[in-house]
């Protein structure tokens, strides 16, 4: 009798569940905000503790799941009306790109590093930083790219120079040098000195970052 009581108090947890999260809204799980996502969490969590005692009434796992529900069904309709309250509780974009160039206070106060801009950017099928005009960090967390005009041919600008062929190579990342990709490179970092210098970089700690491809396309980001 255990047994078949759990079957149907959990068949019917799973529909009202699945009630519950139709009524908050359409939107895809990557898409969710951080308020949306807590509820979903909470609505989860409730769920199992009905589920683990069969004791417990099912009623007192369905009270704080509609209360759920309509608080968040309320702070939506909030939103929808007043725009301080939106950008209160989904927050606002964050542009980790501006005009070609990095912000790294940006990265810095949403706890976001080089290696998770490259990986986002990796993502949007961007192999180069270089390419990206504006990179803007969604409150779902998703990462918008939109690249320079001139990227979306793809040139190709032939250079001999640099005979690795493959993703640009991160040279420096945050002032310090990359022994790895010069390795690739064949280069020293004598070599990465001079072509810097060339450019009116006379220290490598001044560089937040920069990267080279095969067709020998730089891009560099001094820090401030």
């Amino acid at each position: 009798m255990e047994i078949l009581a759990l079957f149907l108090r959990t068949v019917l947890v799973y529909f009202i569940v699945l009630l519950t999260l139709r009524i908050m809204g359409k939107r895809e799980i990557g898409k969710l905000s951080l308020f949306d996502l807590v509820i979903s969490i909470m609505i989860a969590e409730i769920a199992v503790f009905v589920l683990e005692d069969l004791n417990k009434p099912l009623l007192e796992g369905v009270v704080p799941m509609v209360t759920l529900v309509i608080v968040q069904l309320g702070i939506a309709y909030i939103s929808l009306k007043n725009e301080k309250v939106r950008r209160l509780v989904e927050g606002r974009p964050a542009f980790l790109i501006q005009n070609g160039k990095l912000n790294r206070e940006v990265m810095k106060k949403h706890r976001y590093n080089l290696d998770d801009l490259l990986l986002q950017l990796r993502q949007n099928k961007i192999v180069d930083v270089a390419d990206v005009e504006f990179a803007i960090l969604e409150p779902s967390g998703k990462l918008t790219v939109v690249e320079k005009e001139e990227a979306a041919g793809k040139p190709a600008a032939a250079q001999a120079t640099i005979r690795y062929e493959g993703l640009p190579l991160p040279l420096i990342m945050d002032g310090k040098v990359q022994d790895d990709s010069l390795t690739k490179l064949g280069k020293t970092r004598f070599w990465l000195k001079s072509q810097l210098q060339a450019k009116g970089i006379h220290d490598f700690k001044d560089v937040f970052f920069c990267t080279v491809d095969h067709r020998g396309k730089w891009f560099i980001d001094k820090k401030r």
